[in-house]
């Protein structure tokens, strides 16, 4: 059996998973990599990423989880960009996990080495949730890289609504099935560009009670340069954190961006046109309200 310690340095913002070794002798399965969790909030801020006195936040706390179940990486988590988030720190991890809002106290410099340099090497990879969209608004390389903007969220946390799944093959869509109901808000986008993304999943406009006459993708991913990239916009309710299903699809996107599972990233902009059509035509049927 592994054991881990949860290691809090206290007066500092970065919090680890260790691991002690194996209790039967045996080497313990190496780690493929690692992730720098940053949840800093400069404008609204969840309580998924809300931590308790010496805990970590929800969202913190499943992903610190599901990297211990999988035993394939291992989380650092951050609320303090200004210390942890440099061009330094960067070269200890793979993949960079945000869920943000605002705009977050990282040197112009550092982001653009972010952008244009580590984020395009091979094996490395940036994965958003939810806020990740509501953060650095008038940043176009930031908006550009991640694949949309928050613009509002008709939707609210105690709404139902269905989600369909257009890729079922890809590892983070893969465990929802063709279609499934969640309660959480959900976000409409702005700086959307359906030719730079694959949309794995989108909102039903038809099944959902509030219609909108346009596509609201929900998770999607692209290729950038060598790296890779996804948004995973749901993740607003902390009870969604907990969800085997939501775990399982976050597990597969990292699996993806590690490359140790493939899944497709051409953009679908056809599927985009299409959603955007029929959910014109179904709140046209509704009324128009």
């Amino acid at each position: 059996m592994v054991r881990f310690k949860l290691t809090f340095a206290v007066g500092a913002a970065l919090i680890f998973v260790q691991s002690l070794g194996d209790a039967s002798g045996q080497e313990a399965t190496r780690r493929t990599g690692r992730i720098l969790m940053v949840t800093q909030s400069k404008g609204f801020k969840h309580g998924s990423v809300t931590r308790p006195p010496d805990k970590l936040s929800p969202a913190e706390q499943a992903v610190t989880e599901i990297g211990i179940a999988s035993n394939l990486f291992r989380v650092d988590c951050t609320q303090d960009c200004e210390k942890d988030f440099t061009r330094e720190n960067l070269a200890n991890y793979d993949i960079v996990f945000f869920y943000t809002t605002g705009d977050l106290p990282i040197e112009p410099e550092t982001l653009d080495y972010f952008f244009d340099v580590w984020l395009k090497q091979k094996g490395h990879g940036m994965i958003g949730a939810h806020s990740a969209a509501d953060t650095f608004h008038n940043q176009k390389k930031y908006w550009d890289t991640l694949g949309g903007t928050f613009d509002g969220h008709p939707w609210n946390a105690g709404d139902t609504v269905t989600i369909t799944v257009h890729d079922p093959s890809h590892p983070a869509s893969k465990p929802w099935g063709a279609e499934f109901t969640i309660k959480d808000e959900i976000y409409q986008f702005k700086n959307w560009q359906p030719e730079k993304v694959r949309v794995l999943m989108s909102l039903n406009m038809a099944k959902t009670k509030l219609k909108k006459p346009y596509h609201v993708p929900i998770l999607w991913v692209k290729n950038y340069g060598e790296g890779k990239v996804m948004h995973m916009s749901l993740g607003h309710n902390e009870s969604v954190w907990n969800g085997e299903t939501y775990r399982a699809s976050l597990l597969g996107g990292i699996k993806w961006v590690l490359n140790l599972e493939p899944g497709d990233a051409t953009p679908n902009p056809d599927l985009s046109e299409l959603q955007h059509k029929k959910a014109k035509a179904d709140f046209e049927a509704a009324g128009g309200k």
